[in-house]
């Protein structure tokens, strides 16, 4: 049985822009560090791709570990931060939970790049939100609620703290709330 953090093809496919734009925000914070590694750049690009139906779940699944890996090759936390939510977008051919991964650490890595602005964050979770369609918000509307299921990325693990789970946490009650963004 799959897990119901997976999502339909289909729906992995829309939520993959979602999470490309998210992870593309903070891409130049990895590249300021990193600039001649292109790997969180053609994660997002592939995440584009997956979304357009130009590349298959089985393809993007073998790829998705390639942008993590250069999260270990930059220093800063911010620009770990960012290469990490290239590698959720590109993940999101596997799972679809991913996609909240990839705008949990879009969201850490523009919390790291401003220490002095508490709101940071904040405005970073408007925009994600605000940048949702209604097909992706109805597909995020389908995930568990963080920490209620343990067969995929928002179970058990490094986004159900902290930040990441804040963040997480923050989206998730805007897409279910029927008195939320999406019904403006």
């Amino acid at each position: 049985m799959a897990s119901p953090q997976t999502l339909s093809e289909a729906d992995r496919r829309i939520v993959a822009a979602w999470a490309a734009d998210c992870a593309e925000r903070v891409l130049p914070a990895f590249e300021a560090q990193a600039p001649a590694d292109d790997r969180p750049r053609d994660a997002i690009a592939r995440a584009r791709a997956f979304a357009r139906g130009e590349l298959s779940a089985a393809d993007e699944i073998r790829e998705r570990f390639i942008a993590g890996r250069a999260a270990s090759d930059v220093k800063t936390p911010v620009a770990v931060a960012a290469a990490r939510a290239a590698a959720q977008a590109a993940a999101v051919a596997h799972m679809g939970a991913h996609a909240l991964g990839a705008a949990a650490y879009a969201a850490k890595a523009v919390a790291l790049a401003a220490p002095d602005r508490p709101e940071a964050v904040s405005d970073e979770i408007r925009w994600q939100l605000d940048h949702l369609t209604a097909e992706s918000r109805s597909a995020l509307r389908r995930l568990p609620p963080l920490g209620e299921d343990s067969s995929g990325p928002l179970g058990p693990g490094l986004l159900t703290s902290g930040i990441l789970a804040t963040v997480i946490r923050e989206i998730q009650a805007n897409v279910t709330d029927p008195d939320g963004p999406e019904s403006s």
